[in-house]
């Protein structure tokens, strides 16, 4: 069952508890029989975004298996003071609005109680309420239940979901409780934008650790010999896994990893241009071989074909100053143009770099976390809402989207329907 099969029987499970009349409430749940008394109630106070109400529960008495039962609730969640809206209100407000656990909590108090930031609201509102004390560990506590529910989901998670040939990987750094780094591993598919359940792991310059990640694509649904191309940076230990266990499967080196490697050669490169001169005359030259440096680097990168980039680097090693920059490309230009073969169409050229823009807002670099697994949680449930969460319709000044409006399930032909994230991560 992947991951919208899982939301829509969520879904369906509320819509049917919902429906459910004073007949059906005599039908024993765990015999089946219909020999059943009332057998007392039992009041609950939960809090919602009315206030807090006075909720009575009935109990029932099967007289075939002497068991008792109560009418649940589709509004009301087992052992919570409160209501199924207000956890999943919470869930989606850090989700969605990339906000800390106690502005989440805070902003959800104001609004329960009427109190704290709704008198800036409605200054003239004199509605007087029960005092809210939801608090940020609440939240905390809900957000890492439903990462538990969205490990729960990692078998088959997206079985079935595109047909996926390419992926880009990519890392990102987290300091957790003790001064511990860890970094959490993502593999995207490159044509849909769907993410792969991540990992958390020591490290990225072995082996293991992307062996962990990839044994947990599989895991997913993902079928390791469909694979054709991977978009990543120059980690060894993502090097080191594919030409032991994937060496069919053809490396792109990241652009923009390429260009961050390069920047620091190449400054140093037109200083050492102007080293005799100074003043205006020695700023003019590292400027002119800056731009002339940069010019070739670009004609190596952005090249159309293969010929043309062994053109530019031999005019880059030819240059005064390229001879360090030519040597550093030339051990990786059998990776530069891997994205225009054939064999690798749809590959992107460019890490999911701009997918963590989104998650360190959320997790405040995993201090919010604290540890390793409730970070692995953060993220898994963070992959899911991605892939519910359609992309915004309008493009910025700095971003454009492939696919406005639509959601990297529905690109991937899974559309979700009426089913939202919140439904698949069982809230």
């Amino acid at each position: 069952m992947n991951i919208v099969e899982r939301g829509k029987t969520f879904l369906e499970g509320l819509k049917e508890l919902a429906g459910r009349t004073v007949w059906d409430w005599k039908n024993c749940p765990h015999c089946g029989s219909w020999w059943t008394i009332k057998n007392g109630s039992y009041a609950r106070h939960p809090w919602g975004f009315a206030g807090r109400d006075a909720v009575r529960v009935q109990r029932h008495l099967c007289h075939n298996c002497r068991r008792t039962y109560v009418e649940y609730s589709p509004l009301l969640v087992r052992g919570s003071w409160y209501y199924r809206e207000v956890q999943r209100a919470a869930v989606d407000h850090w989700q969605h609005l990339g906000t800390s656990l106690r502005r989440t909590a805070e902003v959800l108090r104001s609004w329960i109680g009427h109190q704290e930031r709704w008198r800036l609201w409605r200054p003239l509102d004199a509605t007087a309420r029960a005092r809210c004390s939801l608090s940020a560990s609440t939240v905390h506590r809900w957000l890492d239940g439903a990462g538990k529910r969205a490990v729960e989901s990692v078998p088959g998670q997206l079985a079935g979901i595109g047909e996926p040939q390419e992926l880009g990987t990519d890392g990102l750094w987290a300091k957790l409780k003790g001064q511990v780094v860890r970094v959490v591993l993502l593999a995207v598919d490159s044509v849909s934008g769907v993410i792969y359940p991540p990992v958390v792991a020591k490290g990225e310059e072995c082996a293991e650790a992307w062996q962990q990640l990839f044994a947990r694509l599989q895991a997913a649904g993902l079928d390791l010999q469909t694979l054709r191309g991977l978009c990543s940076d120059g980690a060894q230990g993502l090097l080191a896994y594919l030409r032991r266990e994937l060496a069919w499967v053809q490396q792109q080196r990241c652009v923009f990893h390429i260009w961050r490697l390069l920047g620091g050669a190449l400054s140093h490169a037109a200083s050492q241009a102007a080293q005799a001169l100074s003043g205006e005359a020695a700023a003019q030259l590292r400027k002119q071989v800056y731009a002339e440096l940069g010019t070739l680097i670009h004609r190596i990168v952005d090249a159309q074909s293969a010929a043309a980039a062994e053109t530019a680097l031999a005019q880059l090693l030819a240059h005064p100053q390229g001879g360090a920059l030519g040597r550093q490309l030339t051990n990786v230009m059998d990776r530069l143009l891997v994205y225009q073969m054939g064999y690798c169409r749809g590959l992107q050229r460019v890490s999911p770099e701009w997918y963590w823009r989104d998650f360190r807002l959320r997790l405040s670099r995993g201090r919010n976390h604290r540890s390793e697994q409730r970070l692995e949680r953060a993220a898994l449930l963070w992959a899911v809402y991605h892939n519910f969460e359609p992309a915004q319709w309008r493009s910025e000044r700095k971003r454009h989207y492939r696919h406005p409006g639509q959601s990297a399930l529905q690109v991937a032909r899974a559309s979700p329907g009426q089913v939202s994230y919140l439904d698949a991560a069982g809230v």
